[in-house]
């Protein structure tokens, strides 16, 4: 007997994707609670986690275009609840949720994902007091980043006109809502990207306001990319969110916090009227001090002129004083003149005439004259006799007295004098010298 005869034969693909029809048919628009576990973004941007509980455990995707719009970031152990459609994966028989939008389930749930994510903010730094900018004491060009249509930018505006009028440059934004944060962030970075001198000035103050609302509604000012612009914004931000019990991360990033947007307008100018009187106040203070300074001057001056003897009376006793001088010094110089000329007469008497000195130099230089003479000619003399000497000595040791007695002196051809036959040769010429003369032979026959 075969059983089963009458049920219809499927493949294992028909079968798959017709419990994927029926799943599909069935559960085409579902909300599932859960806590989202081994969250994951996929290279292709698609979004891939478990959504759990304590008994089951179902796989979710979300695709990237559904993902970039989610008004939450799924984030490990977040408990969500996501509404969507029930489809299956027929290449591993597995049943998943395609995730279409998703929310905080509760305020318990979100309070715990801003908590999470503000100690990993808080971990990088970005609430450091150190990155604190100061705020400039009255600001050419304020910025403001908030909704262009809401009662924020009203208030703002005429707190500003109240206090000290500034230029404001109003960067319009969605303040909640899908794609607020992003908005929101690109406004920040945008007004940092200005150049500082152009058509539109990059403002010196930017406020980040709006007005309060539910914690869902205040989301954008938590979310991570408005915080990071915040934080890396080098032109000074106050942040402006909600009443005064509401409280953002983009708070914590800021350079200030006002706890209204109205606040932060008068964070942001001091008031013109405060400065006025205390301009006013500063010179009245000025005023009186000068006055003071010049009474204690004229004081002072007029009792130094009291205790001042008068100028008549000054030159009476200079002009006595200089005759007085003036007769010392008279009687001074006529005194030196006197003992001058004694001391020239003193030193005349012991001076000798002129004349007498050249006198006794005449007579000193005949005497020197007659001894210089007799000198020389002694000199003479004796030098004659050595010279008569030496001719005498000259002319008994000459070889030409030699000569005379009938030797003769022969030299070579070069006129060296030979005093041996060895270095004469046949032919070689040589010269005789005699007495009376010369003669020249040639050499015929050697020894």
């Amino acid at each position: 007997m075969t059983i089963g005869n009458n049920i219809p034969e499927l493949t294992v693909s028909e079968l798959a994707f017709s419990l994927k029809r029926t799943l599909e048919d069935t559960y085409a628009r579902v909300r599932v609670r859960g806590e989202l576990s081994k969250v994951k973004v996929h290279t292709s941007g698609h979004l891939y986690s478990d959504l759990k509980d304590a008994d089951s455990v179902l796989n979710i995707i979300c695709w990237k275009g559904t993902l970039a719009k989610l008004a939450i970031r799924p984030e490990e152990g977040l408990d969500v609840i996501c509404t969507g459609r029930i489809t299956s994966y027929p290449a591993r028989s597995n049943y998943q949720m395609v995730v279409e939008h998703m929310e905080l389930a509760g305020a318990g749930a979100l309070l715990k994902m801003l908590e999470d994510r503000k100690k990993r903010l808080a971990a990088e730094g970005l609430f450091d007091p150190a990155r604190k900018k100061k705020l400039p004491y009255l600001p050419e060009v304020i910025g403001v980043v908030t909704s262009p249509t809401g009662a924020v930018i009203r208030d703002i505006l005429h707190r500003l006109h109240d206090r000290f009028p500034r230029q404001v440059l109003v960067w319009p934004v969605r303040v909640q809502g899908d794609g607020a944060a992003q908005e929101i962030a690109a406004a920040i970075d945008g007004f940092n990207a200005l150049p500082e001198q152009g058509k539109i000035r990059r403002p010196d103050l930017v406020i980040v306001a709006r007005g309060g609302g539910s914690l869902e509604d205040l989301m954008p000012f938590n979310e991570e990319n408005v915080v990071r612009a915040a934080a890396n914004s080098f032109i000074p931000l106050i942040s402006a969110v909600g009443h005064e019990t509401d409280t953002t991360l983009i708070d914590f990033a800021a350079d200030l916090r006002a706890p209204t947007p109205t606040a932060a307008a008068e964070m942001a100018v001091p008031e013109r009227i405060q400065i006025q009187a205390f301009v006013e106040d500063c010179s009245r203070r000025l005023s009186q001090s000068l006055g003071r300074q010049i009474g204690i001057k004229r004081d002072h001056l007029g009792h130094l002129v009291a205790r001042m003897a008068s100028p008549e009376r000054l030159l009476e006793l200079r002009s006595q004083k200089l005759d007085h001088l003036s007769s010392r010094l008279s009687h001074s110089l006529e005194r030196r003149s006197q003992l001058a000329s004694q001391s020239l007469i003193k030193l005349s008497s012991r001076l000798i005439s002129p004349q007498q000195k050249i006198d006794m130099a005449a007579k000193s230089l005949d005497f020197i004259s007659d001894r210089l003479g007799r000198s020389f000619s002694h000199y003479i003399r004796a030098e004659d006799n050595k010279l008569q000497s030496l001719s005498q000595l000259l002319e008994v040791l000459s070889f030409k007295s030699v000569l005379g007695r009938g030797y003769a002196l022969i030299r070579d051809s070069g006129g060296k004098p030979l005093t041996s036959a060895a270095g004469i040769h046949k032919n070689d010429r040589i010269s005789i010298e005699l007495k009376d003369g010369v003669l020249h032979s040639v050499v015929e026959e050697t020894p």
